[in-house]
């Protein structure tokens, strides 16, 4: 036992152990997060309860049960809920998901079993997803188009229906469209022109003839909005030509413009694979749509671009700064106090709170460089800021000075890792110090180099806090790439998932709602980073098979 012990093997196997354990619970938590993020697209059963109030009267409600739990039956007594002596030690109670917000006081309601009468699965119950106000769940009475009840039979109800909201999502989109691009692109020109105009005078420039062309410029662009105007209010005047009416649980008969709805469906009456067809399309519109009702609805699409353009933007300014830095301290500079000094404050830069880098963030690069630029080149926006403001530039500046660190002792440990005699004997060819360095030393150096990208991504795509001085918004009007010149606009604010998680998480005023859009994305945020570093990964492999003879 004693050789067995000097041999190191049980040291050996408590570190595969506990290497064994942590990956175990990297990999459960993943999962869990995946379960309770992914099952919130999957068509739950919508359920029609028949509910007795105080006075023993029954009344209708219909929803989903969004949560269980079990209720000791002294812990009710003791709340003030009466009628429970004859009951159980235990009870039940569902959380219900009710939707129709306009008409309930709150869309999620604790439910005792004791007050539940009768639960039944209704066939025919539909759910519609909305613009605004949530869910609406309830029974097709009819469809109307201007106001006038359309002959359908009830058969074929759900048919008509897709069709009708197919339409009104079309003509949806072309609204969007005309706003974002052709309207958008002329609100764009027309504050160019006043900037210009103002910028003229402002310089003395400004003459008679001038303002003339420039009024003459923005005349045809005010003509070209209001002939866009009259077509948007057309497409708008088109998509309120239909309605659903539908009966919802009280027994009232309601009205639902199809401008307003998204979608339906009727969970309740689809087979297996038609829920795993819905889901699969739920999850796309998580992905590709933009956030609605706070945040609690909707998808995430903006908050993917800004947080892989952000990072993206990150690594190309930190890869140069930290290659540059290391090289020049492993290469060039001396064997002295202040080179040892240099590099005792990188390694503690790494130790710094991120918050206190996005002070910096916002002190440095927003306030001084970004409102001297404005004075320089934007002087007739002002007071309005430019680049004076948050903006995605900012953010990508200020984690790329709080992952420098890592790249450059990832870098340096790579270079130190390289042969003298490589070195050597470039320089016994002929080769000068320079070529040498580019040609041999830095692709040999490339997999190194990839480690501290690798990391520094992943530190960067998780950041939160400095983020929130220098340039991160709740919700942003537009992407920081569009049609308009000069198309990457670097000043813009932007969304970021990690943001987006806190914000869905702590900061929503519906709390039961948003709690399975807390897992989703966090689990979408976790697969982005994953995603980006495999890139990484397989792009340092490649780089480690490509300069392996070179070692050799």
């Amino acid at each position: 036992m004693g050789k067995w012990f000097k041999s190191g093997t049980p040291w050996i196997w408590m570190t595969g152990g506990a290497v064994s354990l942590s990956l175990i619970a990297v990999i459960g938590l993943f999962i869990l997060i995946g379960w309770r993020g992914l099952s919130f697209f999957w068509p739950s059963t919508v359920y029609q309860f028949d509910m007795l109030d105080k006075q023993g009267q029954q009344y209708k409600v219909i929803g989903e049960i969004y949560d269980t739990e079990s209720v000791l039956k002294d812990q009710l007594i003791a709340a003030g809920v009466t009628g429970l002596e004859d009951k159980e030690d235990t009870l039940q109670r569902y959380l219900i998901k009710i939707g129709n917000r306009e008409y309930v006081d709150l869309d999620f309601q604790w439910v005792l079993e004791t007050i539940i009468a009768d639960k039944t699965i209704p066939k025919d119950v539909v759910v519609f997803e909305r613009t605004k106000n949530g869910n609406f769940y309830g029974y097709i009475e009819g469809i109307q188009e201007n106001g006038q009840a359309v002959t359908v039979e009830k058969s074929q109800f759900k048919d008509e229906l897709q069709k009708r909201v197919e339409r009104s999502l079309a003509l949806k989109g072309k609204e969007e469209k005309l706003l974002s691009a052709d309207i958008g692109h002329i609100n764009f020109d027309l504050e160019k022109i006043r900037l210009k105009k103002r910028k003229l005078d402002m310089d003395g420039l400004l003459t008679a003839e001038k303002i003339q062309q420039l009024d003459k410029e923005s005349e045809l662009l005010r003509n070209e909005y209001l002939v866009l105007e009259e077509q948007l209010f057309t497409y708008r005047k088109q998509a309120q030509r239909d309605s659903v009416l539908v009966r919802d649980m009280s027994g009232r008969s309601v009205i639902l413009p199809m401008s307003s709805v998204l979608d339906f469906y009727l969970p309740n009456d689809m087979a297996f694979f038609t829920k795993v067809k819905h889901w699969f399309h739920q999850v796309g519109k998580f992905i590709s749509d933009d956030p609605r009702e706070a945040n609690t609805e909707g998808g995430v699409f903006p908050a993917i671009f800004g947080t892989v353009f952000m990072v993206m933007l990150m690594a190309v300014i930190v890869t140069p700064f930290g290659v540059v830095a290391a090289i020049y301290l492993h290469e060039y500079a001396g064997k002295n106090n202040i080179t040892k000094f240099i590099r005792i404050a990188v390694i503690n830069l790494a130790g710094v709170p991120s918050i206190v880098y996005g002070v910096f963030g916002l002190g440095f690069f927003v306030y001084i460089v970004g409102g001297s630029i404005d004075e320089l080149l934007y002087p007739a926006a002002l007071p309005a800021p430019t680049f004076g403001s948050p903006g995605v530039l900012w953010s990508a500046l200020t984690l790329a000075i709080l992952t420098l660190p890592v790249v450059i002792v990832s870098t340096e440990e790579g270079l130190s890792r390289i042969p003298s005699s490589l070195r050597e004997g470039s320089l016994a060819l002929g080769a000068t110090k320079s070529e040498t360095l580019w040609r041999i030393i830095v692709p040999m150096a490339s997999p190194a180099i990839m480690t501290g990208l690798i990391l520094a991504v992943a530190r960067a795509a998780g950041e939160v806090a400095p983020l929130m001085l220098v340039g991160v918004v709740k919700m942003a009007p537009t992407l920081p790439v569009d049609g308009n010149f000069p198309f990457l606009h670097l000043e813009r604010k932007f969304m970021h998932l990690g943001f987006h998680i806190y914000d869905v998480g702590f900061q929503s005023p519906n709390i039961e709602a948003a709690r399975p859009l807390v897992y989703a994305t966090s689990f979408l945020l976790v697969t982005v980073i994953i995603g980006l570093n495999l890139a990484a990964i397989a792009i340092r492999n490649n780089l480690r098979e490509k300069y392996r003879a070179l070692e050799h």
